[in-house]
C-alpha cells in the first residue's frame, strides 16, 4: 500500500494560523531562533509537505490549476462561495480535472440558510446540542475537553473521500464532498438525538451517569475516582460480589437495568458509600479480571505512561530542522501487511515549495524565481 503525497497549500504571510496557536512551543534546537513551532499546529502536521502560495494573486492561482490536474483529492474549508469568487471553486477545477475529488469541509455546509456562516468547533458544539448535554447535572453547559466536532468531521471527510475514490473506479469521474461541522455534530449525537426523534425525550446534563443504564459513571473511592459501568445484569452481579454487596442483586428495585434506572439515585448512593470505604488501587486490584468494565480516571502524564500505550507504539519520536526530537501521537490504526509510520515531521512554512513546482509541477528555475519575485510563492 503507497502512502499519500499530502501537500499543504498555505499563505505566504505566517501560513496555517494554528503555526502560532500556543503557548506551548516547541523550543529550537537554535537558541537564537525564536521562530517557533505550536504543539498544536506540529501534533496535527506529520506526513504533509508545506508550500505557500498567494492564492489572490493571478499567478498564484495559475499554479493551483496547473497542481490541480495533476493531484487526485483536494480538500478546502473555505466559507462557501468564496473559492468560486477566485476562480477555485469545484465546477472550474473539474473542468481541469474531471477525475478530481474535491471536499469541502465548512461549518454549515453548502445548502440551507446558514450556508455562508462561518463554522468553529465550539460554536457548533453549542448550537446542535452537544454542549447542551455536556456537564454536570446541576452545573452550566460546558464544552468537551477537546475539538471533537472538528476531529469527527475530519474522520468523516476522510470517509467519504476514501469511498469516492472507490466509486471513481467505477465511474472514471470525481465528485464533490459536502462535509459540515453541523452535519457531524448532529449524527454525533447518537442515541440521545434517536430518544428525542423516536420518544419526544428531550436531553438533560448528566455528568459521566448514562441515561440508560445504571450504574455508568464515574463514581469516588476513599481518595480518588474511579469508572465503572455495568452495562448488563450480569455485570451488575459482579460489580455487587466485588463490593460485597450481593444481597442488591435481589432487591426488586435493582434486579434489572430498567429497576435500577428508576431507582438510580438510591443505588448511586449504595455503591458511593461502599468505595468511598477503600483506596482506588484496592477497587482496581479487585476488580481487575472479573469481566466487568471499570478504568481510573488518568492526566495525561499518566495517560501516556500507560503501559498498552507504550505497547500499541503511541508515542513516537522523529527528527525536525527546528526543534531537533520531537514526540507526536503514532498512527491510530494498525495493518496487517503494512506497518502505518510517521515518515517525515510537520513541515516548516513553505518548505517544499521549490520541490513540488520542480519534480510535481515540472517549473524550470527561471519560472520558480519570477514567481518569487512577484510574490506569489
Amino acid at each position: 500500500m503507497n502512502s499519500a503525497e499530502v501537500i499543504k497549500i498555505e499563505n505566504p504571510r505566517g501560513g496555517d494560523d494554528t503555526r502560532s496557536w500556543g503557548p506551548p512551543f516547541a523550543k529550537n534546537v537554535d537558541p537564537s531562533d525564536h521562530a517557533q513551532e505550536s504543539a498544536y499546529f506540529l501534533g496535527v502536521n506529520r506526513n504533509k509537505k508545506s508550500i505557500t502560495v498567494n492564492i489572490r494573486s493571478a499567478e498564484g492561482r495559475q499554479l493551483l490549476h496547473d497542481l490541480v490536474k495533476k493531484v487526485d483529492v483536494l480538500v478546502e474549508n473555505y466559507v462557501p462561495g468564496k473559492l468560486d469568487e477566485m476562480g477555485l471553486g469545484y465546477e472550474e477545477l473539474k473542468a481541469l480535472n474531471p477525475r478530481l475529488i474535491y471536499a469541502s469541509i465548512t461549518g454549515y455546509g453548502h445548502t440551507g440558510p446558514y450556508r455562508t456562516r462561518p463554522g468553529y468547533d465550539v460554536m457548533i458544539e453549542a448550537e446542535a446540542g452537544l454542549m447542551y448535554i455536556t456537564g454536570e447535572e446541576d452545573g452550566t453547559p460546558v464544552k468537551v475537553g477537546v475539538a471533537v466536532t472538528d476531529l469527527t468531521t475530519g474522520l468523516n471527510a476522510h470517509g467519504a473521500i476514501m469511498a469516492a475514490i472507490l466509486a471513481r473506479y467505477r465511474t472514471g469521474r470525481g465528485q464533490h464532498i459536502d462535509c459540515a461541522l453541523l452535519d457531524s455534530q448532529i449524527v454525533m449525537l447518537a442515541n440521545i438525538g434517536s430518544s428525542y426523534l423516536i420518544a419526544g425525550q428531550e436531553a438533560k446534563r448528566m455528568g459521566t451517569s448514562h441515561p440508560s443504564i445504571v450504574p455508568y459513571q464515574v463514581l469516588p473511592s476513599k481518595d480518588s475516582h474511579i469508572m465503572i459501568g455495568a452495562g448488563n445484569d450480569g455485570q451488575f452481579k459482579i460489580l455487587c460480589s466485588v463490593l460485597g454487596l450481593d444481597s442488591l442483586c435481589e432487591n426488586p428495585a435493582y434486579k434489572t437495568n430498567k429497576d435500577r434506572v428508576r431507582h438510580r439515585k438510591e443505588l448511586i448512593g449504595i455503591l458511593t458509600e461502599r468505595l468511598k470505604t477503600k483506596n482506588n488501587e484496592e477497587w482496581l486490584k479487585a476488580l481487575e479480571g472479573r469481566g466487568i468494565p471499570f478504568a481510573p480516571i488518568n492526566n495525561i502524564a499518566q495517560t501516556y505512561a500507560h503501559p498498552q500505550v507504550i505497547a500499541r507504539d503511541m508515542i513516537q519520536e522523529i527528527e525536525h530542522p527546528k526543534a531537533g526530537k520531537i514526540k507526536l501521537t503514532g498512527p491510530a490504526v494498525k495493518y496487517s501487511d503494512t506497518k502505518t509510520s510517521i515518515r517525515f515531521p510537520p513541515p516548516l512554512l513553505g518548505q517544499h515549495t521549490d520541490e513540488i513546482l520542480k519534480d510535481v509541477l515540472g517549473y524550470d528555475e527561471q519560472r520558480i524565481q519570477e514567481l518569487k519575485e512577484k510574490k506569489a510563492v
